[in-house]
């Protein structure tokens, strides 16, 4: 079968040369000299700084929300935070696992992020936090959000799992928010096998966080905060710096990958609306069809052809009972029955794009 998506793999000469080094020191966690490398090549590469690398894009989400004030319950109070319902449920269930609500704010029908207008009214007194997404990729509004949350004094965690290097304005999009937060998952753009990191805007925030993922430890013998062991190995690290040093070539191909698709079904499905100050990384290539029934006989169509398509992101997460949301969200649900994400990586062969997109077409031609 042909999946959906196929990790990177980099140079084996170049990460045996890595894990050689690893076994001559015999350091393999506890911020090695890779993971030191690894954050100083990805602040420089990104733009940024206050970089910091967890094992996971969830806990990556988790310590954020514990480093800004933003999790747990207050005064006896449910704390909330507002985010969207189109999204991968770990958006949602690592607030809802650190003690928070999350409270849902309806998608714009044409860029799939969260509508600011909507974020406005779903604030209350026990909103502490804004966790929008930057959904595959795409910027949300983000000096709207911001001017929101100035106003109402919360807090802003982007969720940019699919951001990896893209430019907004000429600056890394990473760069909003109190904290933009990064999965390295072997599936994404750049990855570490799995992994993630956090991007603080303040040095303060960054310097909490990194006594949070080593247990709060803050020396030999004292402990100044109740933390947890999120730190990135070294294992993790070298598969890194593989990955970047080759992110230009992955970038590229993708790209190329994405305009033939773009081509080739443009006409004949939606798109994704974006912003013209986005430098895009085409990292995924999603579609949405004029019905339910139509996405559903694609998916179908394509796995009688050995191609693996995705409901992605599907269902719309206010429907997830576990997740207590009381307001339907019209448009997150209509985009979430109709979309697919079809495969894309940068060895994908030009046959196989070929015969997914004729798929595809014979199917909405009927």
């Amino acid at each position: 079968m042909i999946p959906v998506v196929k990790p990177y793999l980099p140079s084996r000469e170049k990460l045996d040369k890595y894990l050689d080094g690893i076994y001559e020191r015999a350091w393999l966690t506890n911020n090695g000299p890779l993971a030191q490398e690894l954050t100083a090549r990805l602040e420089e590469y990104l733009g940024v700084e206050n970089l910091l690398l967890v094992a996971n894009g969830t806990l990556a989400l988790q310590v954020a929300y514990r480093a800004l004030g933003a999790s747990g319950h207050e005064h006896g109070e449910q704390q909330e935070a507002i985010t969207t319902p189109f999204t991968f449920i770990a958006t949602a269930s690592s607030l809802k696992w650190d003690g928070v609500q999350p409270v849902f704010a309806d998608i714009d029908p044409n860029t799939w992020c969260i509508n600011p207008e909507n974020i406005e009214q779903a604030i209350t007194s026990n909103t502490r936090a804004i966790v929008p997404v930057h959904v595959f990729g795409n910027a949300c509004d983000v000096e709207a959000i911001d001017e929101i949350a100035c106003r109402h004094g919360l807090k802003v965690i982007y969720d940019a799992s699919h951001a990896f290097a893209v430019q907004y304005k000429g600056e890394s999009l990473l760069k909003h928010g109190d904290a933009a937060t990064l999965s390295f998952h072997a599936t994404k753009l750049f990855h570490t096998g799995e992994g993630g990191a956090i991007i603080f805007k303040r040095k303060e925030d960054l310097e909490r966080a990194k006594q949070m993922i080593s247990f709060g430890i803050t020396g030999p013998e004292s402990i100044g905060e109740i933390g947890i062991n999120a730190k990135m190995n070294e294992l993790q690290a070298a598969m890194g710096l593989c990955v970047l040093d080759e992110m230009e070539e992955n970038l590229t191909a993708r790209a190329d990958v994405w305009q033939r698709y773009q081509e080739a079904l443009g006409n004949a499905v939606q798109l994704q609306a974006k912003g013209h100050a986005l430098s895009y990384n085409y990292a995924y290539f999603p579609v949405v069809f004029n019905s339910e029934e139509q996405a559903v006989r694609v998916v179908a169509a394509l796995k009688d052809n050995g191609v693996l398509a995705r409901r992605y992101f599907y269902p719309s997460l206010e429907s997830v009972e576990r997740l207590e949301a009381k307001v339907n969200q019209p448009v997150s649900k209509d985009i979430a029955s109709r979309i697919l994400c079809l495969p894309i990586y940068s060895s994908m062969p030009t046959e196989i794009l070929e015969k997914i997109t004729g798929v595809v077409t014979e199917v909405i031609k009927g």
